[in-house]
């Protein structure tokens, strides 16, 4: 049978880091085998799954470009079929109505502990017959009470569990719904998913899935579990240590690229290769290199990942995602410059795309106000001159082109007899309100003809109106 694995998501909130980390495993492992990666929705909780949720994590996908090629699949659809093998556990024997009241369940627990024994169903409806009048039941898959069940882990090895101290799972609930260990295994079966790569969370409920799938007469998959992603200080990864949300990442502005390649290094490695593109991911990805320990989270890594990324990316893609960031701040950016000509001229300046987008507002509209540190530096008395030599020149020009710009620049320090310095800066402040920005000539080019002059006359009435 070919390679096929899954994500399998449940739709209760964000796509989180941890699960995008899982679904980017699963979706190499199946690139690298040349197999098939499918998208499953675990919606049976039905309080608690929302479209939102859905949504969320379909967004979330299509953003870090996994792709799937079955699905996506949702489990509310599929509850004939879970009908169907739950009466079919029944008829075999594999399976049974269980009778006890949520009190009897919880005193027998209390007993338990009591004697300090490991909570857990004790069997006790094993081998009755007889319904109970006022009681809607519960089934239960009955495990085998002898022998091992061996998980073969891509990730941590052999791992041996005692069935003796596995408990009849309830596999369908007492208004017939079924449950999360049922579902997998019915699904995983019907969608021939032969491997199965999840976080290691899931690892105790591994056995119990594969036992129903002995019963069912089919083949387990081989599984992969993943080991935790902590905070930065160790503990477990929480919304107190900042972005969880593989969209909240979006919204701080990082590239879907860098992302990719930070998860895939949370526990992953090929050598000491830090930087990997997909194509190399794909050919060099191997589950039994994923580490068994847990990784912690590392923000700055991820920043110099980040603007690796913006650096190196093709300027259309990454505008491509900066045009997105100025609508965020209210700008359209067919108001302005093409954004890959912004990305061009600041690259190298940011490590985010919320960072590039708020540093050029002044390319598409007019700054709020000077600073006040800049201004009362470069914007005096003495700069009057100089930005009135420029605006002459500016003005003059038939091409709005940046060597033509640079000598309107030079000729006016030379004219004056200034250095470069004392006649950029007043422009660059006039310009941007403030002293940083791209060099002079770019600024010059992005900002426009119109916004230019504008913005010189603007400087000299404030330099008027504050010498006055």
């Amino acid at each position: 049978m070919s390679t096929c694995t899954r994500f399998a998501p449940s739709p209760t909130g964000f796509l989180h880091i941890g699960g995008a980390r899982t679904a980017l495993f699963s979706w190499l492992y199946a690139r690298h085998h040349g197999g098939a990666f499918v998208l499953r929705i675990e919606d049976t909780d039905l309080e608690r799954s929302t479209v939102e949720s859905v949504n969320a994590i379909l967004e979330g996908m299509s953003w870090l470009g996994l792709n799937y090629d079955r699905g996506p699949f949702y489990q509310t659809q599929h509850f004939p079929r879970y009908r169907e093998v739950i009466q079919q556990l029944l008829d075999a024997g594999h399976a049974y109505h269980c009778y006890c009241t949520r009190e009897e369940l919880e005193s027998m627990r209390t007993g338990q502990m009591e004697r300090k024994e490991k909570p857990r169903y004790d069997g006790r409806c094993r081998h009755r017959t007889e319904p109970r009048e006022g009681v809607q039941p519960v089934v239960r898959f009955r495990q085998p009470g002898e022998g091992v069940t061996i998980v073969d882990d891509m990730v941590r090895g052999r791992v041996v569990f005692q069935n003796s101290e596995l408990d009849d799972l309830i596999i369908a609930r007492s208004d017939g719904t079924p449950t999360y260990n049922l579902t997998v295994v019915v699904d995983d079966m019907d969608m021939d998913i032969t491997h199965v790569i999840r976080g290691d969370d899931h690892l105790n409920n591994t056995p119990r899935q594969i036992n129903i799938l002995k019963a069912l007469g089919a083949e387990a998959p081989r599984y992969g579990h993943l080991p935790m992603i902590l905070g930065p200080d160790g503990t477990k990864l929480s919304k107190r240590h900042g972005a969880v949300s593989v969209m909240q990442y979006r919204d701080e502005g990082f590239l879907p690229e860098a992302i990719l390649n930070y998860l895939v290094r949370l526990g992953w490695s090929h050598g000491d290769q830090e930087i990997f593109t997909l194509d190399e991911l794909v050919r060099l990805f191997d589950i039994g290199d994923v580490n068994q320990s847990a990784s912690a989270i590392n923000p700055e890594k991820l920043l110099w990942l980040n603007q690796h990324y913006i650096r190196t990316l093709e300027p259309d893609h990454v505008a491509r995602e900066l045009s997105w960031h100025l609508g965020q701040i209210g700008i359209d950016p067919s108001t302005g410059p093409e954004p890959r000509d912004v990305v061009q001229v600041q690259r190298d300046r940011c490590h985010t795309l919320r960072e590039m987008a708020e540093a050029s507002v002044y390319f598409y509209r007019e700054f709020a106000g000077y600073d006040e540190k800049a201004f009362q530096k470069n914007l005096t008395s003495a700069a009057l001159p100089v930005l009135q030599a420029l605006h002459d020149g500016f003005r003059a020009l038939g091409a709005w082109e940046k060597d033509a710009l640079h000598q309107v620049v030079l000729r006016t320090g030379e004219m004056l007899e200034l250095k470069l310095g004392k006649v950029a800066q007043p422009l660059r402040v006039a310009l941007t309100g403030s002293t940083m920005s791209p060099s002079i000539d770019e600024t010059l080019v992005l900002v426009g003809r119109e916004r230019t002059l504008a913005r010189i006359e603007r400087a000299q009435t404030k330099i008027s109106e504050s010498s006055a």
